[in-house]
């Protein structure tokens, strides 16, 4: 099989998000804790946490979700906001610069509301702060003034839920991490959980697939991530509207190979790193910077989106020295060569 060059913006399993895709993505996202398919103990959890915060008429204790991109983590915070009945403002950890953004934030929350923040562990140390407050006593800080004269206020706010989510748990300080009274780990989605979230979407985009060989083909291909098994039933949905058949395990594998996905879910960013770890540093131990150099892909890339799966599949490792190349990678990218 040929394998075209790499560049992130063309991947099908890519960090960056597609602005077309974002109606879509909202249409096939469940609504409620009853549909949402997967993550179990979160579920069991939340089902509680709600049903007593609702008895207490309070918010929800704050809650920290963290695990690999792409789990789940927005899709349950709106699912949160939804059975709690209350309006949810979405924000992210960069895109709060100064102290006057995450005022104005929770000043303009009303009692209950969810304040989500993605990537909350990029947040700026004097953002953290104000929220330290926040988080426990619903009250902030304002300075009046300046200079000398400057003098503190406290300012109640309404008593609101802080959601968080991140990728990176040890990023985050002890004391933001501390004042989560919810810290739950997502985790990569089982094989038949994948096949119901499939057999949903399809249905969703009003293009049902009964045929267990197709959805068991896409769902083997998705990295036990929903949103990427989503990304391949719209493109298949895509193909079966300009009336190509996508029935059956041999037409899709067929398609899949139109843009470089193997049974496994590797594209040909995944195999060339592992053709560099087995091939070019001979399965010595690699520095990150040093392997993002090799591939032409940022750090961030590598770490975020290609090594969690390659990881939970047990094809690559982490030691002390930086990452290698496992002996069941070794066979793969034998019997994957680089073309």
């Amino acid at each position: 099989m040929a394998i075209k060059p790499s560049h992130d913006d063309d991947r099908v399993v890519t960090a960056k998000e597609k602005n077309e895709e974002i109606t879509t993505e909202m249409t096939l996202r469940p609504r409620y804790l009853a549909e949402y398919i997967g993550q179990g103990q979160i579920k069991e959890h939340l089902v509680v946490a709600i049903e007593s915060a609702r008895i207490r008429k309070s918010p929800l204790e704050h809650i920290l979700f963290y695990g690999p991109p792409w789990l789940g983590k927005t899709t349950l915070s709106m699912i949160i906001a939804h059975e709690m009945g209350s309006a949810m403002k979405h924000t992210s950890g960069p895109a709060i610069e100064k102290q006057s953004d995450i005022i104005s934030l929770l000043t303009g929350l009303t009692e209950g509301d969810i304040l989500f923040i993605d990537e909350i562990h990029r947040l700026r140390p004097q953002i953290e702060e104000i929220l330290y407050s926040a988080m426990e006593d619903f009250q902030i800080d304002i300075m009046i003034g300046s200079g000398t004269g400057a003098t503190s206020v406290k300012m109640d706010i309404p008593r609101f839920t802080l959601v968080g989510a991140t990728t990176k748990l040890s990023n985050l300080t002890s004391p933001l991490r501390d004042r989560f009274g919810n810290i739950l780990k997502l985790d990569f989605y089982r094989q038949d959980e994948i096949e119901k979230i499939i057999h949903r979407s399809f249905l969703t985009l009003d293009h049902p697939v009964e045929d267990t060989e197709t959805i068991a083909s896409v769902a083997k291909r998705s990295r036990g991530t929903p949103r990427i098994a989503n990304r391949y039933v719209k493109i298949l949905r895509d193909y079966a509207i300009v009336g190509k058949n996508i029935l059956g395990e041999n037409q899709a594998n067929s398609i899949f190979e139109n843009f470089w996905v193997d049974t496994l879910g590797l594209d040909a960013l995944d195999r060339k790193l592992l053709h560099h770890l087995r091939v070019t540093f001979h399965g010595a131990p690699v520095g990150l910077s040093t392997l993002a150099s090799v591939i032409g892909e940022e750090v961030s890339t590598i770490e975020d989106v290609v090594e969690p799966y390659l990881l939970q599949i047990g094809f690559i490792e982490r030691t002390p020295r930086g990452r290698r190349i496992t002996q069941r990678g070794e066979e793969y990218g034998r019997d994957h060569p680089l073309s």
